[in-house]
C-alpha cells in the first residue's frame, strides 16, 4: 500500500486538522467538508485521517460512478449460474472502518451526495432492488471537498455535512517554503520520511484512540445544550441538526482534551465548524419613516440644494385654488 503523508507533518492548517480528528474519534457527526481553492493539500489531509483510524483504508469514490458501484447490487454470476441472490459489495462496503473521501462533491448528483450523506450519519447501508433485500454496516469519516469556483452545493446538502472548513489566505513565505522543503523529502524517500515523524504520528493516532474510548464516558448534558441552543437560535440556523452537531463535536471535542465533560471552550471550539455553512443573517428592520404631519415640516432634498439631477422644484399651491385647463380657440 501507498504510505500517506503523515498529518502530523502537515504545516499550519490548525483548524482542519482538528476537525479531521474530531471526526476520527466520532465518524457519526455526518463528514467533513473542505472549501477551498486548489492546490491547497486538499487531498493529503484526508489521506492523513486514514492513518488515525484502526483500518487505515482509504478508499476514493471514482469518478462517475452509479448508484449501483456505491451502494451495491446483485451479483449476476452467482444469480444467472447458481440460481441464488447474493449480494455484492459496492464502494459504501469498502469504506467500513476508514474514510471515505469525495474529491469535488459538489459536482455530484445531487441523489447521490445525499445518499452519502446518509449512510455517513447512520453508519449502516440499506439496499432494496432487484428482489434483494441486503444491509451492512459502514461506518467511515466521509471527507468532501469543493471548489466553490466550480459551483456551490445546494443548501439541504450543505446542511447535512457535519462540519465545513474553508480554506482561504495563502500561507506566509516561510510556511510556503517549508511546505515545498517536506512535500519534496517525503517524495524523494517516503520511508525516511515517515520514520522522521513516526513518533510525533503515533502521539497524535494514540490521542485519537483515547478519545474514542472516552466518548461514551461523556455526558451530552443539558447545560450545554440549552448554551448550544441558544447560539444556534442566534446564528438563525435552519433545523435542529445544528444543535445536535455541535453538542455531539464538543463531546468529541472534550475526548480530545482528556477532559470528562463538556466545557464552555469545547463549545466555543466547534462554533466556526459547526456555523460555517449554516449561519444566515438576520436582516435588520426597514427604517420607520417619521409621520405625515413631521414630513411636511421637513425641507425636501430639493429645497436643500441636494436634489436628483434635473429635479424640479415642487410648486406650492394653494388649498382650493383651481386651474382652469388652458382653451384653445377652434379653426373656423
Amino acid at each position: 500500500m501507498q504510505p500517506h503523508f503523515p498529518l502530523a507533518a502537515v504545516v499550519a492548517a490548525d483548524e482542519l486538522k482538528l476537525a479531521l480528528c474530531l471526526a476520527a474519534i466520532d465518524p457519526a457527526l455526518g463528514g467533513v467538508l473542505i472549501e477551498g481553492p486548489r492546490g491547497m493539500a486538499k487531498s493529503t489531509l484526508a489521506r492523513g485521517v486514514a492513518d488515525l483510524l484502526d483500518g487505515g483504508r482509504f478508499v476514493t469514490l471514482p469518478l462517475g460512478a452509479s448508484e449501483e458501484r456505491i451502494v451495491g447490487t446483485l451479483d449476476l454470476d452467482a444469480a444467472l449460474g447458481e440460481g441464488r441472490v447474493r449480494f455484492s459489495p459496492g464502494v459504501l462496503a469498502n469504506a467500513h472502518g476508514g474514510v471515505l473521501y469525495v474529491d469535488e462533491v459538489n459536482l455530484l448528483p445531487d441523489h447521490l451526495v445525499d445518499l452519502l450523506l446518509d449512510v455517513a450519519s447512520s453508519g449502516i447501508n440499506h439496499v432494496e432492488r432487484d428482489g434483494l433485500s441486503h444491509s451492512h454496516p459502514a461506518r467511515f469519516v466521509l471527507i468532501g471537498t469543493m471548489n466553490p469556483e466550480e459551483g456551490e452545493l445546494r443548501p439541504q446538502l450543505l446542511d447535512r455535512f457535519g462540519f465545513k472548513v474553508q480554506l482561504g489566505g495563502t500561507p506566509e513565505p516561510t510556511q510556503r517554503a517549508e511546505i515545498i522543503r517536506r512535500r519534496l523529502a517525503f517524495d524523494d524517500a517516503p520511508e525516511a520520511f515517515l520514520a522522521q515523524w513516526q513518533s510525533e504520528q503515533d502521539a497524535l493516532r494514540q490521542r485519537c484512540m483515547d478519545a474514542r474510548q472516552r466518548l461514551s464516558t461523556i455526558a451530552l448534558d443539558d447545560a450545554s445544550l440549552d448554551a448550544i441552543a441558544q447560539r444556534c437560535f442566534a446564528a438563525a440556523v435552519d433545523g435542529l441538526r445544528a444543535d445536535l452537531v455541535w453538542l455531539r463535536g464538543a463531546r468529541a471535542h472534550a475526548a480530545w482534551r482528556g477532559a470528562s465533560r463538556i466545557e464552555a471552550q469545547d463549545i466555543d471550539a466547534l462554533e466556526p465548524f459547526v456555523l460555517a455553512h449554516r449561519r444566515r443573517e438576520h436582516t435588520p428592520p426597514a427604517a420607520s419613516q417619521p409621520p405625515a404631519q413631521n414630513q411636511a415640516q421637513q425641507p425636501s432634498q430639493q429645497e436643500q440644494g441636494e436634489g436628483q439631477w434635473g429635479a424640479l422644484p415642487p410648486q406650492a399651491v394653494a388649498v382650493g385654488e383651481r386651474r382652469e385647463p388652458p382653451r384653445f380657440s377652434k379653426k373656423p
